[in-house]
């Protein structure tokens, strides 16, 4: 049996993918019943304008030995060995099947790996890893040390998701904010309201096994073979619940409303970590997964000499715009086929005489734009989308590229932070204090003028008509506006009176970076592993979960006592 990998296997609108195995063989020269089976391994949809949308296939084929593959193929086709799939994430170190694994908290007993250093005999001989944060970085960092019989203790500031949603609605539809549980604080993190991407850059083959545990929880399949995987807010805080439940099975101990107070450094080493000021848990190994937002223990980490750099970010606002008018701008005349989804877009313009970049990012289709605040008198603004993309509004930030040189002042590794402050803090008051947004109509920031009228927004709490440009600083208003007007010739109708631009859209990426060593252990202190968003060195829930895999690597390896 021969096993082969083709790429650029295509189906037009209409198609049904039963044609799939057909069309193979017939570009291989061979007959269907030569072809033993076929698998989609990837499924992408290419809608340029210039031709009818069309879905592109990467396929799985098993054919008869005596099937001779042609030297010459269709064009756009390729033919690849198959290499095989990795089935399972290789266990952090090796182990073997055992008995049952104690939680550090309850003591209930759960099925898990045993042996090695990390089995029965080392029960109670190894204090337990402390996972600071439960996004992405730190529930795959605790999932991964769970599955070894690492004992894991994770600490998470914010409420259970199921709570957090409440919460959430709260800060919506009646502007009381949770400072501990918001859209930035609590189980899932930041991306437990958002659009759910799970697209990423990284070739690390162990993004397909995070993408296999997040189906494992409940996320739809077609995560495993879409090009642009996304998982959407509404089924993803059910997966992360089902995660949640299926580490207190394998005896993570879970902890809630549990903020990390102070870091206890002795000799360079961690040593403990306090929790809200009340208790302290003896550890000397932290795997350190705040995320992005959490300005408060960046600030308790440089007081104790934790080695952090500024970091450049982005910022800017959210563009909004019916998602017809998106789904026209895209597919041209093929608008509204039953087989093409809510349309999305990503563009980029680069102002060399600015020597600043502009781009769309965290686009996402018939969603909506959200308040995202998690400290008093800040107004941030983020997107979301549920599962379905059902929405009738589009949105996207659409930001400018914010250099050191912008913000950083000698030796305030934290200056980034103040930065974003300031302009969080314009916005809210511009928005009338009450974290209502400030809005405009995208065709009007982009002329200069200003109607003091803005229309129908998807954004909650809401908006209040607001120039823009008072609640930026100047090098980015001006960068957007050129910015903007060149994404237009890309995009015709993208400037429409019927788009709106929302403000302000401050979180993006980390404006600092914890450092670390190739060892991923912070620079200064022994036993501490930044990781994800919060370290600077991820992105997004593909890449943070992948960070934080590596963290607990290294803590295991560290733990274990192997270089």
């Amino acid at each position: 049996m021969n096993e082969i990998r083709l790429n650029g296997l295509t189906l037009v609108l209409d198609e049904k993918e039963e044609r799939l195995k057909e069309k193979a063989a017939r570009a291989l020269g061979a007959a269907p019943s030569d072809v033993l089976s076929c698998r989609v391994v990837k499924k992408a949809l290419d809608a340029r304008r210039s031709k009818p949308p069309r879905f592109v296939y990467a396929l799985h084929l098993s054919l008869k030995d005596h099937v001779i593959l042609p030297d010459v193929l269709p064009e756009g086709l390729q033919i690849q060995r198959w290499k095989g799939e990795p089935e399972d994430f290789p266990v952090v170190c090796e182990t073997k099947e055992a008995t049952s694994c104690v939680s550090v908290r309850t003591g209930s007993a759960s099925p898990l790996h045993d042996g090695g250093p990390f089995g029965k005999a080392a029960k109670g001989k190894i204090k337990p890893v402390v996972v600071v944060g439960s996004g992405p970085a730190g529930l795959f960092a605790a999932y991964r040390l769970a599955r070894n019989a690492i004992p894991v203790i994770l600490l998470e500031r914010g409420r259970p998701v199921e709570q957090r949603v409440a919460d959430v609605r709260d800060f919506w539809e009646r502007g009381l904010l949770h400072p501990e549980s918001n859209v930035l604080f609590g189980e899932g993190g930041a991306g437990a309201f958002s659009d759910g991407k799970l697209t990423s850059r990284s070739k690390n083959p162990a993004a397909g096994w995070v993408r296999k545990v997040l189906v494992e929880m409940g996320a739809p399949e077609a995560i495993l073979t879409d090009a642009k995987p996304h998982i959407g807010t509404d089924r993803l805080r059910q997966v992360i619940l089902r995660l949640r439940q299926k580490l207190v099975q394998m005896g993570c101990d879970v902890r809630f409303e549990s903020r990390v107070t102070d870091f206890v450094i002795r000799g360079g080493k961690m040593a403990a970590v306090a929790v809200n000021d009340r208790q302290e848990i003896e550890t000397d190994c932290v795997i350190l997964a705040i995320g992005q937002s959490a300005d408060d223990t960046y600030r308790l980490l440089r007081e104790r000499g934790v080695s952090m750099e500024p970091k450049p970010f982005a910022m800017g606002l959210r563009a909004e715009h019916p998602q017809e008018l998106i789904n026209a701008t895209q597919y041209g005349r093929w608008a509204g086929h039953p087989q093409l989804p809510p349309a999305e877009y990503f563009v980029t313009a680069a102002l060399e005489e600015q020597d600043r970049s502009v781009y769309t990012f965290c686009m996402c289709p018939g969603g909506q734009v959200i308040g995202c605040s998690a400290f008093p008198g800040r107004v941030i603004t983020n997107g979301m989308s549920n599962a379905a993309r059902g929405g009738v509004f589009a949105n996207s930030a659409v930001v400018v590229n914010v250099r050191t040189d912008d913000f950083a002042r000698a030796g305030d590794p934290l200056s980034g932070l103040v930065f974003r402050d300031v302009w969080e803090k314009k916005a809210f008051a511009a928005g009338g204090g009450n974290y209502c947004a400030p809005a405009q109509k995208l065709a009007e920031f982009v002329e200069g003028k200003f109607s003091g009228v803005v229309g129908r927004t998807s954004f909650l709490p809401g908006v209040r008509a607001v120039r823009l440009s008072e609640v930026l600083p100047d090098f980015v208003a001006n960068a957007l506006r050129e910015g903007l007007r060149r994404i237009n010739q890309k995009m015709p109708g993208f400037i429409s009176p019927e788009a709106h631009l929302i403000g302000v859209e401050t979180r993006t990426s980390s404006p600092v970076r914890i450092r670390r060593g190739r060892d991923g252990q912070s620079e200064n202190v022994r036993g501490l592993y930044p990781c994800g968003e919060g370290s600077g060195y991820a992105g997004g829930i593909i890449s943070s979960a992948l960070d934080g895999l590596k963290a607990a690597q290294s803590a295991a390896e560290a733990i274990s006592g192997r270089p």
